[in-house]
């Protein structure tokens, strides 16, 4: 099994007996700048794709529009909403990344087993992100922080962000 936790022994039950901070130590947790990267990238991906898109169904009003619309049509809704939401957590259960920390070697992994995370996982890490940016965006701020480098949606879903 390769399990980024797991400690040069040759006894796989010494392994599991070490407290999770001893486990630790080839572990590469990634902080919060590398993670603004890659978020950079997706978001400049998922405009790519969808901006022209949005463009070809409402025309260039759609961007200039005053009317106060949460959204302009069923397309918008599934291309501005639904889209980046199964796209997103698609990435993180089938690759566990998204391109942009794919592009910057990071990976997604079960906080206890360093395994893949599960689909629960990955729909609650991304419902957690908006729990993560109402107060100001401290959850995520709060990567800078800790010790494993975990914002609040990290820690909700019980997951980590490693080098791979």
């Amino acid at each position: 099994m390769n399990n980024p936790y797991s400690t040069p022994h040759s006894n796989d039950d010494e392994i599991e007996a070490l407290p999770v901070d001893a486990q630790d130590v080839r572990i590469q947790y990634v902080g919060f700048w590398p993670r603004v990267g890659a978020t950079i990238i997706d978001s400049l991906l998922i405009g790519v794709i969808t901006w022209p898109l949005l463009t070809a169904m409402y025309g260039d009003e759609y961007w200039s529009s005053d009317a106060d619309v949460i959204f302009h049509g069923p397309m918008d809704f599934i291309l501005s909403f639904v889209f980046p939401v199964v796209a997103v957590t698609a990435f993180w259960f089938m690759k566990q990344a998204t391109p942009g920390k794919m592009a910057l070697r990071m990976k997604i992994v079960d906080r206890e087993t360093g395994n893949n995370p599960s689909v629960g996982q990955c729909i609650g890490r991304y419902l957690a992100y908006f729990l993560s940016a109402l107060p100001l965006g401290l959850g995520f701020i709060w990567v800078g922080f800790d010790k494993r480098k975990q914002g609040w949606h990290d820690k909700l879903s019980g997951t980590v962000v490693v080098r791979k």
